[in-house]
């Protein structure tokens, strides 16, 4: 008990302590696209010209099938070209692209199937107040996929916000 009345006060003085400008931040993000894994959420270190983040969202929603939910893992930085603002990002990302099913036909017996399918891909995202600041997002992206019976490319546009 004793600790925790000692500790208790330089926690209140740390709420003082002047911010670093090397400290990266964080961000919360909701919306929709390959930044948030289809419509979903993402939390992001952020710097001045990078943001690297990991989501969870769903990419479908069948009435039969359900949610296709998963993860997904990026990284957009805003210092791959020469532009004078940090608006503008371009990233890789790989996570989890949707779920397919299937049905096979063996020994007089019907047999579905279901398999997740997992894409890599290159995006385009701007950032209306800058890469290390709150605010609307807009993007697309281009990707490949593992699938067998879904096509193997595609694309995916985004929108959302970042806190």
């Amino acid at each position: 008990m004793n600790k925790l009345i000692l500790l208790l006060p330089m926690l209140s003085f740390s709420c003082f302590a002047e911010e670093n400008s090397q400290t990266n931040n964080y961000s919360l993000g909701l919306g929709m696209g390959a930044m948030y894994s289809g419509l979903g959420a993402n939390i992001a270190l952020v710097s001045k010209n990078d943001f690297k983040y990991i989501s969870a969202g769903c990419t479908a929603y069948g009435s039969t099938s359900g949610a296709e939910c998963g993860f997904g893992v990026g990284w957009v930085t805003a210092d791959l070209f020469d532009f004078e603002t940090n608006n503008h990002g371009f990233g890789i990302y790989a996570g989890m692209m949707g779920k397919e099913s299937y049905t096979t036909f063996k020994n007089n017996q019907y047999s579905s199937h279901e398999n997740n399918y997992y894409g890599v891909g290159i995006s385009y995202t701007y950032f209306v107040n800058g890469i290390n600041k709150s605010g609307v997002t807009f993007g697309i992206s281009l990707h490949a996929t593992n699938a067998d019976y879904e096509g193997k490319g595609g694309g995916l546009f985004q929108v959302g916000y970042q806190f």
